[in-house]
């Protein structure tokens, strides 16, 4: 990604926004919110920061000391399978990028940058989405990357507790090994179930 001769929002305290697990089957979202100083633009450009999905998981894991290093705050916000179920992805979403931009270093950013079309309508603070932005913005392609290595993370530490998923193949992913394997076993307590009524019958969508 080259660097932008006018990044979005120049002159302002940015903080880009992005989500990654949306639309999986099993786990939590993740969200993560990155401000970058002016200084860490052209070091994470030069080191081929980019949208995380075409990144290496190898390429991904190396550019994340340097986004901690290089930003002036980072931080990362989740909402549950549970949440997802009772509120809504769009709303569980919306929730894991709000906690994620609560948690930044004080003061608040004075302008947020969402990836997509949809606004944060949880934020109340000014904001602007960015189509592409995951490969048209820094500070989006940052948290996207941080986002992603950390749900990563903790799928392939679940993909212990619930073996037999094919998790740390898929992350949660709805392929044809994560189908046959619910046919097989059932959700566990970490699956969306509002996710699978095209996969399993009603009766096996029963809450523990």
């Amino acid at each position: 990604m080259a660097t932008p001769a006018t990044p979005l929002g120049a002159g302002q305290r940015c903080a880009g926004v992005d989500e990654v697990g949306r639309g999986c089957w099993y786990g939590p979202v993740f969200a993560a919110a990155v401000i970058l100083p002016d200084g860490a633009r052209d070091p994470l450009a030069a080191a081929g920061l980019t949208d995380s999905k075409a990144l290496t998981a190898k390429r991904r894991a190396q550019l994340v000391p340097l986004i901690e290093r290089h930003a002036e705050s980072w931080a990362l916000g989740q909402a549950s399978a549970r949440e997802i179920d009772t509120v809504g992805i769009r709303t569980a979403t919306e929730r894991a990028m709000l906690r994620a931009l609560q948690r930044l270093r004080a003061p608040a950013p004075q302008l947020v940058l969402v990836d997509g079309v949809l606004p944060l309508r949880l934020w109340t603070g000014p904001q602007c989405t960015v189509v592409r932005g995951d490969s048209q913005c820094l500070e989006i392609a940052a948290a996207s990357v941080l986002a992603k290595q950390a749900r990563d993370a903790l799928i392939q530490r679940l993909a212990h507790r619930h073996p037999g998923y094919g998790l740390g193949r898929h992350a949660g992913y709805g392929t044809a090994v994560h189908r046959a394997a619910l046919l097989e076993l059932g959700p566990t307590p970490l699956h969306r179930r509002s996710f699978l009524g095209r996969v399993l019958a009603p009766e096996r969508l029963a809450a523990p």
